[in-house]
């Protein structure tokens, strides 16, 4: 069994397969800023996976996102029932967020994927890789130089967080309005709706 395969067994339960290491790490990284560029990926077998490489080019990001709901900004002046305060449903998982966020300060790069990288009460942390797409060794390397034609991926959902955040990991049965994307689905079935009842008023 390689060292890879290690390192995902031991990732299955981190907290309970590393102990007082996973704790240090925590306390560590709650005092540190919200978006951290680190020298090397926590998991190696999951920054491989998705496409890591040691090389210019490769960033790693290490984000930190408040755990909990999203609520609505609180309007404080008028008494219409309607502004309350409720919660702010977003269609995006914490990992989209994590990867909007180290894009936001890193423009000049790409988002090329994400994992998890740890958790406790008040937050979660993600490990970004970033790419940069001017970088040559990028432009010559065949597996990735794809990422320069894909300008801000992350804002259009073409990662893999966000891929599954649109429902685009799943085919077939229960995924018929998913392609090419729910809103576009939703006004083609309301078009196709309003021809057939233009069509049926004609008669």
């Amino acid at each position: 069994m390689g060292i890879n395969k290690y390192l995902a067994k031991i990732w299955e339960q981190p907290k309970a397969t590393l102990g007082d290491v996973w704790r240090g790490r925590l306390i560590q990284w709650r005092k540190q800023p919200a978006v951290v560029k680190v020298e090397h990926p926590l998991r190696l077998d999951r920054a491989h996976a998705l496409g890591y490489r040691a090389k210019k080019g490769y960033t790693v990001l290490r984000v930190r996102l408040g755990r909990g709901g999203r609520k609505r900004e609180q309007i404080k002046s008028g008494r219409k029932s309607k502004n309350q305060r409720t919660m702010k449903i977003v269609e995006k998982n914490y990992r989209v967020i994590a990867e909007v966020r180290a894009q936001k300060q890193f423009t000049n790069l790409e988002v090329l994927n994400s994992y998890y990288a740890g958790e406790d009460g008040k937050f979660f942390w993600f490990e970004v890789i970033m790419v940069d797409p001017e970088m040559p060794e990028i432009k010559a390397d065949k597996r990735i130089s794809w990422i320069g034609s894909q300008k801000g991926r992350v804002y259009r959902g073409l990662t893999g967080a966000g891929r599954k955040s649109r429902g685009l990991l799943k085919k077939g049965k229960g995924a018929e309005k998913v392609r090419p994307s729910k809103a576009s689905n939703k006004a083609r079935r309301f078009r196709r709706a309003g021809q057939r009842r233009d069509f049926i008023q004609g008669l």
